[in-house]
């Protein structure tokens, strides 16, 4: 019942939410029915195929941390509401977890109807395999499969909501500072880690024989140093995204601003270990992209259509997470924003702040991203 007085007060937003979840929870789905349908015909790779799975569901289970930890500050009326009515943290927690789980069960479900439709000898030639048409189907091995889904995102969703510090008549708590060095310092010994194995397996006298390691989709074979290597690189990258932004916001203000520098400078600084996470996601995604195409383009191989498939979902789940960050950090800045237009702040002035703050966490993003892709070692 909660949940059908949830949707009938669903905004734009909640409602796209809400799709892009189930949509893409209904894609995962019939990734997992795809390899239960080829280990069912006893075809090789079934575990290759099972572990192509796992990045589309990570990146589900991340969209879904996003979206559940931003519902607070995009609808305080009802995290207000559920409060007054008795519901406390854990209680939110399990309510916002069910909703997301419950989109991802709904995909699954249509997911697995047309699975057992197709099994129904209406699958071609071509989608027979995937389906194991002629093969029997045990009752279990779909459900248990498809349930793993939604059991991710919950839990997901609900490990991710902050609620005590986003409760009425609770302070937020303060900024944290003390660790800022920290999370300066950690990745340069994991940046020195992988630049030096990627010369080590770049050394002069490595030979072909080295590059044990295949690569799916087409990629060329590779040493497991300079896989290694270079994931190691790309992680401390993307830990310096948060940093850099802050360090970017600081130069904004530097010396004796003007309204425009100070004002994007100090929200960029501000929103910099919150909005550094999600970019980071999509830098590396969006890197690790065109590595891919790179790596096709030289060599003339195909391109798989199910990892475009699984690349766009990707790319899509990070775009929405990124999105639905910069949604919740708007709804924190609404009583700054109300403030400044009470004092008569021309719009002019807020449009260029954020068109500052957007040039400065592109170039930021830039370095990082580009660093990413100049340093890996495929050919």
């Amino acid at each position: 019942m909660y949940y059908l007085r949830l949707a009938r007060g669903y905004r734009a937003l909640d409602l796209a939410r809400w799709l892009l979840t189930a949509t893409a929870a209904a894609v995962v789905a019939a990734f997992l029915l795809r390899a239960l349908g080829r280990a069912l015909n006893g075809t090789e790779g079934n575990l290759e195929r099972l572990l192509w799975c796992l990045p589309p569901l990570a990146a589900v289970a991340w969209f879904a941390a996003v979206a559940a930890r931003a519902v607070p500050a995009q609808h305080p009326e009802r995290i207000t509401g559920l409060t007054a009515a008795g519901a406390g943290p854990t209680r939110i927690r399990l309510l916002v977890a069910g909703e997301v789980a419950l989109a991802c069960g709904l995909g699954s479900a249509v997911t697995l109807l047309l699975f057992l439709i197709l099994r129904n000898d209406i699958a071609g030639p071509s989608l027979a395999p995937a389906v194991g048409m002629g093969v029997p189907l045990p009752a279990a091995a779909p459900v248990v499969l498809l349930a793993v889904l939604p059991l991710v995102a919950g839990v997901s969703a609900a490990g991710a909501i902050r609620l005590p510090d986003s409760l009425p008549g609770r302070p937020a708590e303060p900024a944290r500072t003390r660790h800022t060095l920290l999370r300066v310092l950690l990745p340069a010994p994991v940046l020195l880690a992988g630049l030096g194995l990627e010369l080590y397996g770049l050394r002069p006298d490595a030979t072909d024989a080295e590059r044990t390691l295949d690569l799916p989709a087409g990629l060329p074979a590779t040493s497991p140093a300079l896989l290694t290597g270079w994931t190691l690189t790309a992680f401390a990258l993307a830990l310096w995204t948060g940093p850099l932004l802050a360090l970017a916001g600081r130069l904004l203000a530097l010396r004796r601003p003007a309204p425009l520098r100070l004002l994007a400078g100090r929200t960029l600084t501000a929103q910099a270990r919150r909005l550094g996470t999600p970019l980071a996601v999509l830098t590396a995604v969006v890197a690790l992209a065109l590595v891919a195409w790179r790596s096709w383009a030289r060599t003339g191989a195909a391109l798989p259509g199910l990892t475009l498939v699984e690349g766009a979902l990707v790319l899509a789940c990070a775009v929405a997470a990124l999105a639905a960050r910069l949604h919740e950090l708007r709804a924190d800045r609404g009583p700054t924003l109300d403030a400044l237009d009470r004092l008569g702040t021309p719009p002019g002035l807020l449009t260029g702040t954020v068109a500052l703050r957007a040039l400065a966490a592109g170039t930021v993003l830039l370095l990082t991203g580009g660093l990413t892709v100049l340093l890996c070692p495929l050919p």
